[in-house]
């Protein structure tokens, strides 16, 4: 009902009259400068089309290069993709193969697109890496390589990614420390775990937003310590339907809360 709904919408020509307005509305607050998302409904998408799951994932990825082109129309500087959590390495093996040699497909884009160096974006990505095919390894390793001294943006991929391992891997630096002797005890704080973490060399860490599609209404464990203060928008699209609309809708739902960040 909603596609049918949309459709009448664009075919009467107010689609682009109320994208633009929108767009001019949302321009005149503030934009989020670290926007993380949990790219959710890839295999929902597919069933409800009646499709293979692959298709789903690949229209997904095409969302995805869609999202960076919006992301740099509205000067978005940091981005964070949950795109592999480590519990999805637990799915069927034809599932896996077919994503891991999407992924692998997608970063070697990813590497020879223009965009990247043209807007000197970072793109490094985070979780237990180790964990992942060696393909895949190979080609993170060449991006954060020739990416590795750009600072005006940046895009974090998480792959093999859990919050819970995440902390338990920064505990284990911060024990080493200890272990050594260059850490005390006592000079544990925030600022210490903040540097152990995945997102450690960010200039900002905490996301200002996190949006989550699919219409599930949790964080399924993403960036645990830094979404302690994030704007947490849900909405009910799968994530191969996602448009450039949703995403300025969002934005505005984020600027209409008053963000008290504790205080």
């Amino acid at each position: 009902m909603r596609k049918i709904k949309d459709t009448i919408f664009q075919l009467s020509g107010l689609y682009k009259i109320y994208a633009t307005r929108l767009e001019n509305e949302i321009r005149g607050g503030d934009i989020p400068n670290h926007l993380a998302l949990i790219l959710d409904g890839n295999r929902r998408w597919a069933k409800r089309h009646l499709s293979v799951v692959k298709i789903g994932h690949w229209k997904g990825a095409d969302a995805v290069e869609k999202l960076l082109d919006w992301c740099e129309e509205l000067d978005i500087k940091i981005i964070t993709l949950y795109a592999l959590s480590a519990e999805n390495l637990d799915r069927e093996d034809e599932e896996l193969e077919h994503l891991f040699e999407l992924i692998r497909i997608r970063l070697e884009k990813l590497y020879k697109d223009p965009r990247i160096h043209k807007n000197k974006m970072r793109v490094k990505g985070i979780g237990r890496i180790e964990l992942l095919p060696d393909s895949i390894k190979e080609v993170l390793k060449r991006l954060d390589d020739v990416t590795k001294d750009y600072d005006s943006h940046f895009l974090n991929i998480a792959l093999a990614y859990g919050g819970q391992y995440e902390l338990v891997d920064a505990v284990k630096k911060i024990a080493e420390k200890i272990k050594d002797g260059s850490l005390n005890v006592d000079d544990i704080n925030k600022k210490e775990i903040e540097s152990n973490l995945y997102t450690s060399y960010l200039p900002q860490s905490s996301p200002d937003m996190i949006l989550r599609t699919s219409g599930e209404k949790r964080l399924s464990g993403f960036l645990m310590w830094q979404s302690a203060y994030s704007e947490l928008i849900f909405m009910d699209i799968f994530w191969p339907e996602f448009r450039k609309i949703d995403l300025m809708r969002a934005i505005r739902t984020f600027q209409e809360r008053k963000r008290r960040l504790g205080k």
